[in-house]
């Protein structure tokens, strides 16, 4: 596939695949993407997940036309972009391998491998002339490992992009770029979002025409909208105005309140996002607490604290530095109700985070008394 005139897409669809990272669903399966560069000098961007290493070299050989590559540039050392750097530097002796001096340092944890001269450290702020083609090397450290860096190729106004502007699914699945990315991203990057603001300060001192990740989808049009949502992103902000109501129940009275809660607010006009904790995707659930600017956690009490799910739930948004939004509480205590309390604690060192005047107590069950 060509992105350019002298820029190729040699990555592969896994459709094989059922978690990402052994904890993500990836219904859609996933794209392990990786670019030749064909120049003077030709350049490979990347390598794919060890599964596809013969239909990656494949790909790699068409796409060069019989030359020999003069470089590896690896941005990323996790496995499903580093797998196949020893088949490759196997393949081709004479090519020398690019990447900072950390991602040199996890290279000899992950292979033993003596790459000698072959080893090219990228310098932050360095270059690698090609020919027409000059690959300018930016360190981001964080977004989401220490070694990544970034590339830009000025000649293509190209932003090879690391695990910048992924997302799930395979390349040939027809789904919208905006749900899947998005709960890619507070997935895997979330936590990480004052690294990702320093990177989008330093694209938007690049002319880029073309994005390139690693996941998902070439990027070439309208690419404000993309680097728009990154910037809600990552700065915590509201992308969209509603609630989410996420719940933990038992014998289904918790379920009642929240599913009457919804109705209630639906009427009044009021966008809402349903999580059932134990039984809902819990990345779908953590996408929705970041989408929207207010959550009612509906919970009850167990062993003396939460369900067990609401507790996983609350973490993995505490994980990822979850802010500035309004919390309201749900808590059901058949006799000493306890939730609320508890979850409350647990936001106690969150920013910016406002807590609803009213905590709901039930006692058991919802009664038509109780009903407002």
């Amino acid at each position: 596939m060509k992105i350019t005139e002298d820029v190729l897409y040699v990555g592969v669809n896994d459709r094989q695949v059922d978690l990402f990272e052994g904890q993500y669903a990836v219904p859609n399966g996933m794209a392990y993407n990786s670019y030749v560069i064909l120049d003077e000098k030709p350049a490979v961007m990347d390598t794919v997940d060890v599964n596809f290493e013969k239909q990656w070299l494949e790909n790699v050989e068409q796409a060069l036309g019989g030359r020999s590559p003069e470089y590896l540039v690896i941005q990323h050392m996790e496995p499903d972009h580093a797998a196949n750097i020893p088949a490759f530097v196997e393949k081709y002796p004479k090519a020398k391998v690019v990447a900072t001096p950390k991602a040199f340092d996890l290279m000899k944890q992950f292979f033993s491998l003596e790459l000698g001269e072959r080893q090219v450290p990228a310098a932050n702020g360095g270059t690698l002339k090609l020919g027409r083609h000059e690959l300018n090397f930016v360190f981001t450290p964080m977004v989401h490992w220490p070694e990544v860096m970034m590339t830009y190729d000025a000649a293509d106004k190209i932003l090879f992009s690391a695990d910048g502007f992924g997302k799930f699914g395979a390349l040939d699945a027809d789904e919208d770029w905006a749900c899947e990315a998005r709960r890619y991203y507070f997935g895997i990057v979330g936590k990480y979002g004052a690294q990702v603001q320093n990177v989008l300060k330093k694209a938007g001192e690049l002319d880029i025409s073309i994005i390139c990740p690693l996941h998902g989808p070439v990027l070439t049009e309208n690419l404000e909208y993309y680097l728009n949502l990154y910037n809600i992103w990552s700065s915590y902000d509201v992308e969209t105005k509603g609630v989410v109501i996420a719940y933990a129940s038992i014998y289904g009275h918790t379920k009642e309140a929240a599913l009457y809660l919804d109705q209630a607010l639906k009427s009044r006009g009021v966008k809402t996002a349903v999580h059932d904790l134990a039984r809902t995707d819990m990345s779908e659930a953590v996408e929705d607490a970041f989408r929207y600017d207010k959550m009612v956690l509906a919970c009850n009490t167990y062993n003396g604290g939460i369900n067990p799910f609401m507790s996983d739930f609350i973490t993995r948004l505490l994980e990822r530095n979850y802010q500035k939004r309004t919390i309201a509480f749900i808590d059901n205590g058949s006799w000493a109700p306890a939730a609320a309390r508890t979850m409350r604690a647990m936001f106690d060192k969150s920013k910016e985070i406002t807590f609803a005047e009213n905590t709901v107590t039930m006692m058991s069950a919802m009664k038509p008394e109780t009903l407002v």
